[in-house]
């Protein structure tokens, strides 16, 4: 979704007046409503693998009333074509997927040497045929101070020393997540540095917090606000941007991060940054470039994980330290 954001700011730069309505997941449409090009989102919930044929109907028929022109569909899927096909959008671009023939009518070849990032194929769905588009904006999610006060003092929040935010999750497998044991060095390294540290995750993440915060010293901890399982994608916005720095595994919580303008350090092991990079300049890339790697597995194949577990904190706390500018 926050990808996709490059594509909204390059059709707003192209007309305007365009309203842009987006139909995603709930999971996601929450950070729609944080875009400023986006006029409207509209929930669309079906369970991964379902068809769902009259549900994708019915959603249709709301949308047939509201005279849209032109649907995008960014999935390559044949079932992600079949809303906009259903709801009669004359024009209905996207890229050559599975046997989507007539329901897509504006066709692209996908070539993925010319478009190797995703933000690349994106925004190429905005030129003609077969064109290019240079990508001139990174996505930027809009902040709401009032209800960032609020969530300070909600979740007792302080931010009068530096803080710096850990993500130690990542939905896609073990192959992608640095070690909680290196994120509890890491946390207890900046702790002493004066540093406080907030870790951002969802309810899946709560047990990798845990850990993390178990491995520390009872003193450090005290330093160290545990997030997980207690903020929505809204508040995560709204807050996050209060770091000075997020180190994170590659996630979505990592895009979030680039987008509301903080400093991100990325920990590739199993992934690498050429598809779906933090789209900031304000950003390091760590990746120990192994023989092994990129194999974009969910578990390492080889078991030992080495393109993570070797990666060591002493390598990401000088990373850490020159941002924040402490030690």
């Amino acid at each position: 979704m926050i990808m996709a954001q490059t594509l909204f700011k390059r059709l707003k730069k192209q007309k305007p007046d365009m309203e842009i309505h987006v139909l995603a997941p709930k999971a996601s449409i929450s950070l729609a409503q944080r875009m400023v090009e986006v006029t409207d989102s509209i929930e669309f919930e079906v369970g991964h693998g379902e068809l769902g044929l009259g549900y994708r109907r019915s959603i249709a028929k709301k949308l047939s009333s509201r005279g849209y022109q032109r649907a995008i569909v960014l999935p390559n899927s044949l079932k992600s074509a079949l809303v906009p096909f259903f709801a009669g959008i004359p024009e209905r671009t996207g890229f050559r997927g599975e046997y989507r023939f007539g329901l897509i009518n504006d066709m692209r070849m996908l070539d993925k040497r010319r478009m190797p990032r995703m933000i690349d194929r994106f925004v190429a769905l905005t030129t003609p045929a077969d064109g290019l588009a240079e990508i001139s904006e990174y996505p930027s999610l809009a902040i709401d101070d009032g209800r960032r006060e609020l969530l300070i003092e909600k979740l007792g929040l302080k931010t009068d020393r530096p803080v710096v935010g850990l993500c130690p999750g990542a939905e896609y497998g073990d192959a992608k997540r640095w070690p909680e044991a290196h994120f509890a060095a890491l946390a207890s390294t900046l702790v002493q540095a004066g540093i406080t540290v907030w870790i951002f995750g969802g309810n899946a993440d709560k047990s990798a917090a845990h850990k993390i915060l178990d491995t520390m010293g009872m003193a450090e901890r005290a330093s160290v606000v545990d997030l997980t399982g207690e903020t929505s994608l809204l508040d995560v916005i709204d807050i996050m941007g209060l770091c000075k720095c997020i180190v994170s595994n590659d996630s979505g919580l990592m895009h979030i991060a680039s987008a509301v303008g903080c400093h991100t350090i990325v920990l590739y092991g199993s992934t690498s940054p050429d598809f779906t990079p933090p789209l900031t300049e304000r950003v390091d890339i760590v990746n120990l470039e192994l023989d092994c790697s990129p194999c974009f597995k969910r578990t390492c194949p080889l078991v030992h994980k080495n393109c993570l577990n070797e990666m060591l904190p002493d390598r990401i706390s000088p990373l850490v330290t020159r941002v924040v500018g402490v030690g």
